[in-house]
């Protein structure tokens, strides 16, 4: 458990500790962990998969399948990294049934600062950055999204993949190659 001292001493759970409460029947932590983790599995199966909706139902089915497997809930990593694990798993699995359609980012509205033709030129990389990611293996764009989008270290991406750095490693490269080979060929006269 953190803690921090202020006027008063104040104890934050950390996510782990949420997840053993949650394990032995606490609803209110584990509806913590879903308020503080939400977002995050939305916005990784939102990249991945291109589909606001379908990003919703695969954060939903993720904390299900967290809240079905709590009892068995041991912390030998931590909880974002098991909770990409789910989530990977679920986007793959979506994968395998139909070509997702990748997004750069998350739709937004335009700051006051931003440009009209910022904006345009945003747009038209981040549809260049999509047409190249499709290209890409499954695997190699999730691992993509993992670590350039969501923010994951190699070792993180390995546990949530379930594999070793060196293969998050190859896998990447690989993805970089790819991309590089695809996006060439956009920016080629």
């Amino acid at each position: 458990m953190s803690c921090f001292t202020a006027e008063k001493r104040l104890c934050m759970p950390t996510d782990e500790d949420l997840m053993v409460s949650a394990a032995g029947g606490n609803t209110a932590a584990f509806g913590r962990l879903i308020e503080r983790h939400q977002h995050s599995a939305w916005s990784a199966a939102y990249r991945f998969l291109g589909d606001s909706n379908e990003a919703e139902d695969v954060a939903q089915e993720a904390f299900l399948k967290i809240l079905d497997a709590a009892p068995r809930y041991r912390p030998s990593a931590t909880f974002r990294t098991y909770l990409y694990r789910v989530v990977t798993r679920l986007c793959l699995d979506r994968v395998s049934k139909k070509k997702p359609f990748y997004t750069q980012t998350i739709p937004n509205v335009a700051t006051r600062d931003t440009s009209p033709l910022e904006i345009l030129s945003e747009r038209e990389r981040g549809q260049l950055v999509r047409e190249a990611l499709d290209y890409l293996p499954a695997k190699q764009r999730v691992v993509v999204v993992l670590r350039y989008y969501e923010g994951l270290n190699y070792a993180e991406i390995a546990s949530a993949l379930e594999t070793t750095v060196k293969a998050v490693e190859r896998l990447l490269s690989r993805a970089r190659q790819g991309l590089e080979q695809r996006l060439e060929r956009f920016i080629e006269p």
